[in-house]
C-alpha cells in the first residue's frame, strides 16, 4: 500500500475507535438517566399516594356539616 492510503486507513480506524468510545459513554449516560427516571417515578408515585391519603384523611363527611352552635 502506498503511504497516503495507509494514512487514510489509520485516520479512519482512529475515527472509528473514537466513535465507538463515544457510543459506549453515551450508552452509560442513557442507562444512568433511565435509572434516575425510574427512581424519580417511583418516588413521585409514593408522594402522590401520601398526598391522596392525607387528602382523604382531612376531607371527612363531618367537615361538611355546620358546627353545632348554628
Amino acid at each position: 500500500m502506498d503511504s497516503a492510503l495507509e494514512q487514510r486507513l489509520a485516520d479512519l480506524e482512529s475515527r472509528l475507535a473514537h466513535h465507538e468510545r463515544m457510543a459506549e459513554e453515551m450508552s452509560e449516560v442513557i442507562f444512568a438517566q433511565g435509572q434516575t427516571i425510574d427512581r424519580l417515578t417511583a418516588q413521585m408515585k409514593r408522594m402522590r399516594d401520601r398526598v391522596e391519603a392525607a387528602e382523604y384523611a382531612i376531607a371527612s363527611p363531618q367537615d361538611d356539616r355546620p358546627p353545632p352552635h348554628y
